[in-house]
């Protein structure tokens, strides 16, 4: 018997009043339900904020299976009527939400901007970004907050740099974007309203940048709009993709990573201090961390199909939980455990086939360059406040929203 079947069979069972997203008690606790779910019914049904109904997917290879699985559409989660996790529906012009052809042809024109390579050679502004921001921090003094100070500006500046968006304009970002991944059910008119705001903005800075063309990402773009490789509805609605991911995710990823560093003074101590932040820890961060509440992008059945032995008949929603998988035993030992030596952990934190994180080389270089910056810069690093006092955000992605430090 597995742990997670100990753990099921020792709690509730699940049934049919399973409601969804699960609340959590505490923010690097998964919700007991993942662990019930992967030992008892690994394909649960459950209800959405808004009604609806879905599968959730909760194993590491049936989850792995959902992502790669061209029946399960991301394009049919668009269209009117479809089961919604969110108060708003997807915008049909993401690359987020696109199923090949239109996803293939969006993906091949984004994919050279966030290369590995690419990824690397950014690293020395990215680099000059965090000290300049460190040394900001620092003329303050402490207690500071980490989240205001550098775990927000941080990927904002890096993906409004990319971009090409002027420097007067990054603050405004933070609210739309928080705004637009609200899930609650009432936030319908405040999610639609943030859209619209950062689509006629978007709209504003592209006919500027068509008076005075520049070299950044927003100006190769335009430049495929203008030779038919790009709809021009697709082009506003995928700078808004690539603002939302870029700094919503990787700023909520920095601070829990942080925050989860200094709960574990024994794995972190011999960090403090060293040079470059190692890779795998990076890597392992991201797999123990929170990231989506849901765990995964809601996708409609095409056809009918199975999930492990669970028939899913067309039209029914699917949602496969990556936070679930990320601590399924059965694909990592001790999955529950922060273990930042632990060695070929082959966690979908970014996703897994097509739909896999366009930005995680990026999103990698800017965790490892804030983490060495921070600890090489205040190896005396420690929480400013009680745990306790800690809040968290509500929106899609859970976050501490201040984490006032010392050093």
């Amino acid at each position: 018997m597995s742990d997670d079947t100990q753990d099921a069979v020792s709690g509730d069972q699940p049934g049919e009043d399973l409601r969804f997203p699960f609340e959590q008690a505490e923010l690097f606790e998964p919700p007991p339900q993942w662990g019930r779910l992967r030992g008892t019914c690994p394909v649960a049904r459950a209800e959405l904020p808004t009604g609806d109904r879905a599968w959730l997917v909760t194993r590491y290879e049936d989850v792995r299976s959902v992502l790669n699985d061209p029946r399960l559409s991301r394009a049919a989660a668009t269209r009117p009527g479809a089961p919604r996790l969110g108060p708003a529906r997807p915008e049909p012009d993401s690359i987020m939400a696109m199923d090949p052809p239109d996803h293939t042809r969006l993906r091949r024109l984004l994919a050279p901007a966030f290369t590995g390579r690419r990824a690397e050679l950014l690293r020395p502004r990215i680099e000059r970004t965090a000290e300049r921001l460190l040394d900001h921090m620092a003329e303050l003094g402490p207690p500071a907050d980490l989240v205001e100070h550098l775990t927000r500006p941080l990927p904002i500046i890096t993906i409004c740099e990319l971009l090409g968006v002027p420097e007067r304009d990054r603050e405004s970002f933070k609210e739309w974007t928080d705004t637009a991944l609200s899930l609650a059910p009432h936030a319908a008119g405040a999610v639609t309203g943030a859209r619209q705001r950062l689509a006629d903005y978007l709209r504003h800075l592209i006919a500027e940048k068509q008076q005075t063309p520049g070299d950044d990402l927003l100006g190769s773009l335009i430049a495929a709009r203008d030779e038919d490789r790009l709809r021009p509805a697709e082009l506003v609605t995928v700078a808004a993709t690539l603002i939302t991911a870029g700094y919503h995710t990787v700023a909520n990823s920095l601070a829990n990573s942080v925050l989860a560093l200094l709960r574990h003074p024994g794995q972190l101590e011999p960090l403090r201090g060293a040079g470059q932040f190692p890779a795998g820890a990076v890597e392992e961060l991201l797999r123990w961390t929170p990231g989506p509440v849901s765990g995964g992008t809601i996708r409609i059945a095409t056809e009918e199909l199975k999930i492990g032995t669970t028939v899913v008949r067309p039209g029914e929603a699917v949602i496969p939980s990556t936070a679930s998988a990320n601590r399924d035993r059965a694909a990592f030992p001790d999955a529950d455990r922060l273990d930042l030596t632990r060695e070929g952990a082959r966690h979908i934190a970014f996703g897994h086939g097509i739909h896999r994180c366009l930005g995680a080389p990026l999103a990698r270089v800017e965790l490892q360059v804030a983490f060495s910056a921070l600890l090489r810069r205040f190896p005396g690093l420690r929480l400013a406040v009680a745990e306790e006092e800690l809040t968290w955000g509500t929106g899609m992605i859970r976050g501490v929203s201040a984490l006032p430090v010392a050093w």
